[in-house]
């Protein structure tokens, strides 16, 4: 019942419209503008980290003897809302809406330029 409690610190939970290997264009933050492909995605933390945003440098100490220290940067995860889908083919970020293709399937598809991302 931890959950239930008003302000809990826990995310709330939602359907994201982005999936691994999509295309996005940050829209918000300080890497705005920046467009990238998803590495990977946590539908729990309803965020996502994007090739070459939002990297921070990590000092790692040297873990046996004998071994130096490194410096290693690395993309942290970002919120899903901040990122929008974009195309490739034109250049362009757009809003996704679904619809259903001749055989049934849902897909989903890129509002301004009706480009269907699912294949």
């Amino acid at each position: 019942m931890a959950n239930t409690r008003k302000g809990s610190d826990t995310p709330k939970r939602y359907k994201m419209h982005v999936k691994k290997g999509d295309t996005v264009q940050v829209i918000s933050g300080k890497d705005k503008g920046k467009v990238g492909e998803i590495l990977s995605v946590y539908p729990k933390l309803s965020k996502v980290i994007v090739k070459g945003v939002n990297i921070k440098t990590k000092h790692v100490k040297p873990k046996q003897e004998g071994e130096s220290g490194r410096i290693a940067t690395m993309e942290f995860p970002i919120h899903s809302s901040n990122v929008m889908l974009y195309s490739t083919k034109q250049n362009v970020a757009s809003r996704v809406c679904y619809t259903f293709t001749e055989t049934g399937k849902k897909v989903r598809m890129l509002k301004k330029t009706g480009e269907i991302i699912d294949k």
